[in-house]
């Protein structure tokens, strides 16, 4: 018996109201059945692919632009496959299997392997925690505000926000948040790019004035290393997994995730074009911070102002999607309950995971001469060793039909497709570690 038909069972025998099981009442008929039917399927699919627009996306993405100009549009454009191919593998597996990722490492490929990817993932989530909190100590120092009570503050509301007992509640707050980021769309509007030009670039790939120089380079292996993280397939997994999403919803699962793989790479592209405008004005880049600030002359305070919450915000969201996928991934190997359905009372051990990670990485931040720097380089070095094992890993999974079943296991365009990114993540995610472990290795010449 597959992982699908006990998975039914298992469902059948408790009765629990799933997403699934809703929206077949509700999926017969009409295009606005079939909306609301797709509304309440909704959410892990946004969530996973705009969280993944952090702090150190809005860093890498406005200084691609500051630097570049819009050279790189056609760069993200291009992206926005690889994005929906992986996580399209990793909703149908959390569908097929009702497990989350970290667990099936562990059942499939023994303690050791399973060891390995969860004390990786830990390691990397926590550091990255703190680059998102760096993100908000800089905000909050360029606005005049004290980092000391900032920082506990966004910490606790993000503790808070996840403590609620109910996983509808905190989906709808972080999808309000996620759509939020449509704003870049208005500060791209507002900061006069040429659109023509930003048009031709997006889908033809042209180099800058200076050539193919490395430090160009580099940055075309950052942004594509940000536009997958290894903590995006741990959380969409598991998400999947704790909202009940059944095999009636693979159809809309995939939507949602599709639509979120366009938004994110839309609204990274926006970013690009906000950068774009120091970049025309031959300026030189910091930091998203100073950006703002930067452009305050140019465009006047709605757009320095915007940037800053928007850089606070995509802090946000990658906070409390990062630290989850470390609470879910953790909680489900050691099988504590781990549903964000659940009272605090019901689920302590996980609740306070998570509350531990956010509160000691907030701490880190606030650490007088904290080596933030190094933490930076640490994480990219770390997400960049880990993301290959993490998606050889996802594709052996998505291979496994005595766990899929036939309706679920990949098809053979599937395997083309997902082997050849997988061979040139690979490759540019090791190249990116040896360049920031070891700079010197590949000289300027």
């Amino acid at each position: 018996m597959t992982q699908i038909e006990l998975k039914q069972q298992e469902l059948e025998a408790t009765n629990v109201p799933t997403p699934s099981a809703m929206g077949r009442k509700v999926s017969a008929g009409s295009l606005k059945r079939s909306l609301l039917a797709f509304l309440i399927v909704m959410g892990p699919g946004l969530i996973v692919m705009e969280a993944d627009n952090d702090a150190g996306a809005v860093s890498t993405y406005t200084q691609a632009g500051a630097q570049y100009g819009t050279h790189l549009l056609w760069l993200i454009v291009l992206l926005l496959p690889i994005t929906y191919f992986m996580q399209e593998m990793v909703a149908r597996i959390g569908i097929a299997t009702g497990e989350g990722f970290a667990a099936l490492i562990y059942k499939r490929f023994g303690t050791g392997w399973g060891v390995f990817s969860l004390a990786a993932l830990q390691i990397t989530n926590f550091l990255t925690l703190a680059t998102e909190f760096a993100a908000i100590d800089l905000v909050a120092t360029k606005i005049g505000l004290p980092p000391i009570v900032v920082v506990p503050t966004a910490a606790i509301g993000l503790i808070l926000l996840v403590l609620t007992g109910s996983y509808l509640r905190w989906e709808r707050i972080v999808v309000f948040l996620c759509l939020l980021d449509a704003l870049w769309f208005v500060l791209a509007s507002l900061v006069h790019p040429i659109w023509g030009q930003a048009a031709v670039r997006s889908i033809a790939p042209t180099a800058p004035a200076g050539g193919l120089t490395l430090p160009f380079i580099f940055l075309v292996v950052a942004t594509i290393g940000t536009t997958i993280a290894p903590w995006q397939l741990f959380f969409q997994q598991s998400c999947v997994c704790d909202k009940g999403l059944g095999e009636g919803d693979l159809r809309f699962a995939r939507l949602d995730t599709f639509i979120g793989a366009v938004f994110t790479v839309l609204v990274a592209g926006a970013m690009m074009l906000v950068g774009d405008a120091l970049y025309r004005v031959h300026g030189h880049f910091t930091d998203p911070a100073q950006l703002a600030s930067s452009l305050l002359p140019l465009h006047g305070a709605f757009v320095k102002n915007a940037i800053l919450i928007m850089f606070v915000n995509a802090a946000v969201l990658g906070t409390t999607a990062v630290s989850l996928s470390s609470s879910w991934s953790y909680a489900e190997v050691r099988g504590w309950s781990h549903s964000l359905k659940q009272p605090f009372k019901k689920a302590k051990a996980f609740y306070l995971l998570y509350v531990a990670g956010v509160m000691m990485a907030a701490l880190l931040v606030l650490i007088p001469n904290a080596p933030l720097q190094f933490i930076i380089l640490a994480v990219q070095v770390l997400a960049a060793l880990m993301l290959p094992s993490s998606i050889i890993f996802l594709q052996l999974l998505a291979n496994d039909r005595s766990l899929l079943g036939d309706q679920f296991v990949n098809r053979n365009w599937n395997n083309v497709i997902n082997w050849i990114v997988v061979s040139l993540l690979f490759c540019l995610s090791i190249l990116l570690a040896a360049q920031v472990a070891l700079p010197g290795l590949f000289p300027s010449p």
